[in-house]
C-alpha cells in the first residue's frame, strides 16, 4: 500500500465510533476541485455510488498517475470516499496503485457505522481505477 494510503488509513484506526464520521466529513471537505481544464461531462461515472461520482484517471506518465473525482457537496460520504483516494493514491505509481488491495477500505474500520451499499461505492472508484491502469 503507498505510504500516502497508509497514512490515512492510520488515521482511521486511530478513531473510534462517531470520530470515524468525523474523520470522514474532514475528508469530504478536502476534496480536491477539478483543474479548470476537466469537465464533469468528460469524466466517468460511477454508478455503484449512491450519489454522482464521476473519476477521471490520467496515466499518460505511469510513474505519476493523477486521479480526478468530482462528488456533489451534499454527498458527504461519496466525497470522503473520493478524497481518501485521492489523497491516498493521486501522484501514485500505477504499479503501487494496481498492488492496493481490492478491500483496503475495509481496514478503515467505517462498515459498522456505513451502509455496505456506500462501502459499495468506494470499492467500484477502486476498481475503476485499476482498470484504467490495466
Amino acid at each position: 500500500m503507498p505510504a500516502a494510503l497508509a497514512e490515512v488509513v492510520s488515521d482511521f484506526k486511530e478513531m473510534q465510533g462517531q470520530d470515524k464520521l468525523a474523520l470522514l466529513l474532514e475528508f469530504a471537505g478536502e476534496l480536491p476541485p477539478l483543474p479548470a481544464d476537466l469537465e464533469e461531462a468528460a469524466m466517468e461515472p460511477v454508478p455503484e455510488c449512491q450519489s454522482p461520482l464521476f473519476l477521471h484517471v490520467d496515466a499518460a506518465d505511469r510513474d505519476n498517475v493523477r486521479l480526478y473525482f468530482s462528488a456533489p457537496a451534499e454527498a458527504p460520504t461519496t466525497r470522503g470516499f473520493a478524497s481518501i483516494l485521492a489523497q491516498g493514491l493521486d501522484t501514485q505509481s500505477a504499479d503501487d496503485i494496481l498492488a492496493v488491495p481490492d478491500d483496503f477500505y475495509s481496514e478503515l474500520g467505517l462498515a459498522a457505522l456505513i451502509s455496505p451499499l456506500r462501502l459499495r461505492g468506494m470499492s467500484a472508484m477502486l476498481a475503476r481505477i485499476k482498470r484504467h491502469l490495466r
